[in-house]
Parts: structure tokens; C-alpha cells; sequence
């Protein structure tokens, strides 16, 4: 097969899969579009095109979500979600892309074992700045990087056990900030050159697809199959992760 339409396959599922993830369910699927993109493209140019095109998602999910989101875990997550990605940027040349999926994935590997079985929880946990702070700066670092930011944030606020809406509400709202915050290292980064940028706007038309996905997903979903599904599909992310780090080192 041609790279070029192997590649615009595998993109072409990336941007619907981060559509349906961030739309309906906040996290989970979106973390694979880095990782399909790389069979055929450098990881980094992976995220560049990406970018854009998550920009666009968060400008129809900030106005679907307006009303479904928490402001306390928000003002808790992104003070040190903007230090992490400083950090990404400051350390974007030296830093392999494989050692951060490594980290990240056995973070929410680790995470849903022992959900399953650990200790089981008897209450829900409250909002919590040390926590927060903590994964706000990993989301932000792992954000910025390989766009890998959802298990870190799922990790914070899903023992919180939110309504499924705010639970998604919220996450888009984070990562709204944190994507077009994202824009200004990575313009002088050169990631946003014209060939990447022209690459995200031939993929643009399916866009909406992934977003109108979601939301009919997340609307006949009932909250314990969504949160089961949830970690999931964040298993599935942490081991995804965790597989592409090692073979990449």
C-alpha cells in the first residue's frame, strides 16, 4: 500500500477516535492517535498535526460542556499543568518520546490494577490540591509531548466519581486551556510549519464525525457501564503506552 494513504488511514481513524474520546467519554481512546500516526511519521510531527486539529474539537466541547464542569478540580489542575508544559518545552530536544510513554503507562496501568484489586475504596474522594497539583503537572508535561495527557488527569478525577457529563465537562475544559496554551511552544518549536498545518486542515472534515460520535455515545451510555468503560479503555491506553515506549528504547 502507498505510505501516503496508509498514512491518511491511520490519521483518518486517529482524528475520529480523539473526536469520539474527548466528546463523549473525556479520555481513553484519544491517547492512540500519537502512537497510530507513528508507524508511518515521526512521533513528534505526529503531535504537531494532531494539535489543530485538537483545537478545533475544544472549540464545539468548551460550548456543548459550558454548563457540565467542575471549577474547583479546574483551578486546582492547571496552575502546575502550565509548569509541566514548560518542562515539556524546555525539554522537548532532549527528552525521548519513549521514556514518556513508559512513564505514563505504567502510571495508568498501575493505576487501574489496583482499582480492580486493591483495596476497595468506601467513599468518594473530594477534590484534593496536592493530588490535583501533582497530576496536573504530569497531564501538562505528558500533554505537550505526545498529547497524553487524559490517564494523568482520569488518574486525579475518577476516584472523585463525578456525574458522567462533568466528568467529561471537565476534562474538556482542562485540556482546552492546555492545547491552546500549547500553540505558542510549539509555534516556536517549528512544529507548525506549512506542511504539518496542511496535513491537519485535509484531515479537518472529519472532525465533526468524531464529535458528533461522542456525544450520541456518551448520551446512551448509563454511568456505571460509562465508568467501567472509562477504565477500560485507560487500561488499554497505559498498556498501549507502555508497549510503544519499550519497543521505541
Amino acid at each position: 500500500m502507498n505510505s501516503d494513504v496508509y498514512f491518511y488511514l491511520l490519521a483518518s481513524l486517529a482524528v475520529v477516535l480523539v473526536g469520539i474520546s474527548k466528546s463523549g467519554f473525556g479520555t481513553g481512546l484519544g491517547v492512540f492517535a500519537v502512537p497510530l500516526m507513528s508507524f508511518v511519521i515521526p512521533p513528534a510531527q505526529a503531535a504537531a498535526i494532531m494539535l489543530p486539529l485538537l483545537c478545533a474539537i475544544d472549540l464545539y466541547n468548551v460550548w456543548h460542556y459550558r454548563r457540565s464542569w467542575d471549577r474547583q478540580n479546574i483551578k486546582i489542575l492547571l496552575p502546575t499543568a502550565m509548569l509541566g508544559i514548560i518542562l515539556g518545552a524546555l525539554t522537548f530536544r532532549y527528552l525521548s518520546d519513549a521514556h514518556i510513554r513508559v512513564l505514563i503507562g505504567v502510571m495508568s496501568v498501575f493505576f487501574v490494577l489496583n482499582f480492580f484489586f486493591g483495596r476497595p475504596t468506601l467513599e468518594k474522594q473530594a477534590p484534593n490540591r496536592a493530588r490535583g497539583s501533582f497530576w496536573g503537572a504530569v497531564a501538562g508535561f505528558t500533554s505537550f509531548s505526545v498529547h497524553a495527557g487524559g490517564p494523568p488527569v482520569s488518574v486525579y478525577l475518577l476516584p472523585q466519581r463525578l456525574e458522567k457529563s462533568v466528568f467529561v465537562g471537565t476534562n474538556v475544559m482542562f485540556f482546552a486551556i492546555v492545547n491552546y496554551v500549547k500553540l505558542v511552544p510549539y509555534y516556536f518549536l517549528g512544529q507548525l510549519n506549512l506542511g504539518n498545518l496542511t496535513t491537519s486542515l485535509m484531515l479537518s472534515p472529519l472532525v465533526p464525525v468524531g464529535i458528533f460520535l461522542g456525544i450520541k455515545l456518551q448520551s446512551r451510555i448509563n454511568q456505571r457501564l460509562f465508568y467501567n468503560l472509562i477504565y477500560f479503555f485507560l487500561l488499554i491506553a497505559g498498556v498501549n503506552l507502555l508497549y510503544e515506549g519499550i519497543t521505541a528504547l
